[in-house]
């Protein structure tokens, strides 16, 4: 697993040592930073369910000013802190050690320009995340990836990727 492209392109990210986690891949990493285009340009960027850390870390590769992380699992918590310390980003980055549901709904509006959403497939907390995003928009653009048999409300763009989905909601 590395960094696609950017700054940090080709440098090789530490994995989590939990076969239950499921990083995002590549690929689809490569077709949301694709979809944000110039919107990666100086903004401040929460990546949550961060797992290593690969959405925001490629962000601030490609153009972000600094990326908050939220994880909870020990394995993660350790990779993404790996991470963050192998590419000299602790002035860039805080790392929260919550449950990412409660910290979205809690957020104020407007607090970050872009927000990812990468939860654990099968799981209903992405549509919690999507909910509190709706209530009070804490971000310019929220980011879900999701398998591409978990409905969700319609975004502003959406692309599949094998089995797949991100969805983009634009305010």
């Amino acid at each position: 697993m590395r960094v696609v492209s950017g700054k940090f392109g080709g440098r090789t990210l530490t994995p989590p040592l939990d076969y239950r986690v499921r990083p995002t891949a590549e690929n689809v990493r490569t077709a949301i930073m694709q979809m944000l285009g110039a919107d990666l340009g100086k903004a401040r960027v929460l990546d949550l369910f961060a797992g290593t850390g690969a959405l925001g870390i490629e962000a601030i590769s490609r153009g972000a000013v600094g990326a908050d992380f939220v994880e909870t699992r020990p394995s993660s918590l350790h990779a993404l802190k790996a991470n963050i310390g192998l590419f000299r980003l602790k002035e860039k980055t805080r790392v929260f050690k919550k449950d990412a549901v409660p910290f979205a709904a809690a957020l104020e509006a407007d607090r970050y320009d872009i927000v990812f959403a990468d939860p654990p497939y099968g799981s209903r907390m992405l549509d919690h995340v999507i909910a509190s995003w709706h209530a009070h928009h804490f971000s310019r653009i929220l980011v879900a990836e999701h398998a591409a048999t978990h409905e969700l409300p319609a975004g502003t763009e959406r692309r599949v990727i094998d089995e797949t989905v991100v969805t983009i909601y634009r305010r």
